[in-house]
């Protein structure tokens, strides 16, 4: 059942990992649902409520994800390196954040730091401004946070 408010049907989607998901990142995810829904909040959680049986490749499955980030109120994110549909569904957000002004929450912020931390360090050695996706991240979660 989709519980509709404020002319939104969630309050929360979370953007993570759904085919590469291992055993740590489920009992994260799980936990981190888990709190949102405890704080009474709708959470779309990809795996559960997007159909990944997709016969045109991931084209419903982008569309699915689309409309559920643009029917909620904010977009949180547990961030891993290895997921190709993370990186699709930040575009995503992303837009939204600048466009519409929706908040978007790190889930796992100290993870991210760590892999910034190597970031900073190579392109130092490398001698280059650094930059990543985790940056913006951190930066997304910093302004979400003021």
């Amino acid at each position: 059942m989709v519980i509709k408010k404020r002319n939104k049907y969630y309050d929360a989607f979370l953007i993570c990992t759904v085919r590469e998901a291992d055993a740590t990142d489920l009992e994260f995810i799980n936990n981190y649902l888990t709190r949102l829904q405890g704080e009474g909040k709708t959470v779309y959680y990809p795996a559960r409520d997007t159909k990944q049986e997709d016969h045109l490749g991931g084209y419903n499955i982008c569309s699915d994800n689309c409309k559920a980030i643009m029917n909620s109120d904010e977009i949180h994110v547990y961030w891993t390196e290895k997921s190709q549909g993370t990186k699709f569904d930040l575009g995503i957000a992303f837009a939204e954040h600048r466009t519409k002004g929706k908040n978007i929450i790190l889930a796992n912020r100290s993870q991210v730091e760590k892999i910034v931390e190597g970031q900073k360090e190579l392109a130092k050695q490398q001698k280059r401004v650094p930059k990543s996706f985790e940056m913006v991240l951190l930066k997304l979660d910093d302004l979400a946070n003021e």
